[in-house]
């Protein structure tokens, strides 16, 4: 206890530190050097500029601090948990307070660096004890239950963008650990610390408002590990269901045991390749490649059109086609779905093949004057193997996708309604409410469900912001024998940076 302390004072007295510094190196003082999006992801306003010799690198460098504090309460219907398997629907409350700093350097000749460090500490007075960490739920992300259940350890402590960047009029190329925003990939900074990987990214501008980029990661950080570990492979040597890539979009049939059986290698590659552009007028569309070569390859194409009125107001369609191909990865994870128990129910293709697909589609009425915008969208997830997905870009993400929702089960159909309103410019709302339309056959997946979503962002200064979610899960088990999950949720979180 001392240890984590020690730990927050150091991170806060670094923040106070860099907040002087930062202050001395901004360009203006008055304008926000970062800003959060509804996501949660961060905008920069203010960036190094270049310099004109090696020793002026650092000293016009700018600080970027971040203090920040996230609290969930997770409430079942109906709790289930066993004290002895230590399985089961728990009741959960979990917090974390700290923050980061983020030092970005001047940039010399194209050539610049970006390291920071996030803390994540956890009071004791809203947290789970250490034999009930495995019921936390969205709050898990605010500690490590690894390091709970193996080190006695609350919190996290971990270096997070740390690379090397060249960047000219035409290439950005980076190099080390990163944040890369994609249709599959994403820093999903909805908790303490950020999703990241290890490894290249390169973009180009190939023509006016279009651009290709590829991607090469051989490691990835998620939000709740404070080390690296594969892209793909769930479990470790010792069988550890949290020493690996535990994230919830994970196929758990991909067990580091199952690679090991089957002759296949446990280190896996990440690689990513994507085409964008906006050259035509009010329509943007995306062509998308990914592979974990001996696993799984997708393809991922990606339209939407923009049509606006003379009174300020607009209509904007999308659609998403999601394509998976089987590279190797279905052999290993056997006749198993996403949660890595038998696939009672699927195609009977799924014990040797991860071929998959879904297609979503949306129309946006967007308001005028940014005020805000409404949105209907349907998936449907083709009827072969489910769709993977764990690296924090939900494939149904921006279309049917509720928050703590994964609606890529094979055969599941979902429509969604959401509305986005500014009140004012520093009040904003957004309602989501989604019907879960999962197979019914399928006696291991999730029950039918309706969804509710409440959020509010409330900029109390232009660096401090409130946040707040109420979310409402009813599970149909009329008509079924699965087991009621309904529950309700309540989150806060504030932000503050400088």
């Amino acid at each position: 206890m001392q240890k984590k302390i020690i730990t927050l004072r150091v991170i806060l007295a670094s923040s106070l530190l860099m907040l002087n510094l930062a202050m001395a190196n901004s360009v203006d003082e008055n304008k926000p050097k970062r800003i959060t999006k509804a996501n949660m992801s961060v905008k920069y306003n203010i960036l190094p500029k270049k310099v004109n010799s090696i020793s002026k690198i650092f000293s016009s460098g700018i600080f970027y601090g971040r203090l920040r504090s996230n609290s969930f309460y997770w409430n079942w219907e109906n709790e289930t948990w066993n004290d002895e398997t230590k399985k089961g629907q728990l009741d959960n409350k979990n917090m974390g307070i700290g923050g980061s700093i983020i030092y970005k350097t001047g940039i010399f000749n194209g050539f610049s660096a970006t390291m920071s460090y996030y803390g994540s500490f956890n009071p004791s007075f809203f947290r789970m004890d250490k034999d009930e960490v495995a019921g936390a739920k969205a709050g898990k992300d605010t500690f490590s239950r690894y390091n709970v259940k193996n080190d006695d350890q609350y919190g996290i402590y971990a270096f997070g963008e740390n690379y090397l960047q060249y960047q000219n009029d035409m290439f950005n190329i980076i190099l080390g650990r990163q944040f890369f925003e994609s249709i599959f990939s994403a820093s999903n900074d909805t908790k303490m610390i950020p999703n990241t990987f290890d490894g290249i990214s390169m973009s180009a501008k190939i023509a006016k408002k279009t651009q290709v980029r590829f991607a090469f990661f051989d490691k990835q950080k998620l939000k709740h590990h404070d080390k690296t570990h594969d892209v793909v492979t769930f479990k470790d040597s010792n069988g550890d269901s949290w020493g690996n890539n535990d994230d919830a979009g994970i196929h758990k049939g991909l067990t580091y045991e199952n690679f090991v059986n089957a002759g296949e290698d446990v280190d896996h590659n990440l690689i990513i390749a994507d085409f964008q552009t906006k050259y035509i007028d009010n329509l943007k569309l995306n062509f998308s490649f990914l592979q974990v070569p001996s696993v799984v390859k997708d393809i991922v194409l990606e339209a939407n059109y923009k049509i606006s009125f003379d009174n300020g107001w607009a209509i904007r369609p999308g659609v998403r086609y999601f394509y998976q191909m089987d590279d190797g990865g279905g052999i290993v994870a056997g006749y198993t779905s996403l949660n890595g128990k038998e696939a009672v129910g699927y195609n009977s293709d799924v014990q040797t093949s991860l071929n998959g697909s879904l297609i979503a589609l949306r129309t946006d009425l967007i308001m005028p004057n940014k005020k805000g915008f409404l949105r209907l969208g349907y998936s449907k997830v083709e009827d072969k193997a489910d769709i993977i997905a764990p690296w924090r870009g939900f494939p149904t993400g921006g279309y049917t996708r509720a928050m703590a929702q994964y609606n890529w089960y094979a055969n599941t159909k979902t429509i969604m309604l959401r509305g986005v309103y500014k009140f004012n410019p520093n009040f904003k709302a957004s309602l989501r409410y989604a019907i879960q339309d999962f197979d019914n056959n399928k006696l291991n997946i999730a029950p039918d469900s309706t969804i509710w979503h409440l959020d509010t962002w409330y900029d109390i200064t232009p660096q401090l912001q409130l946040k707040t979610r109420l979310g409402i899960y009813r599970a149909d088990t009329k008509y079924t024998a699965k087991f009621d999950n309904s529950y309700n949720e309540y989150r806060l979180e504030l932000n503050y940076l400088f």
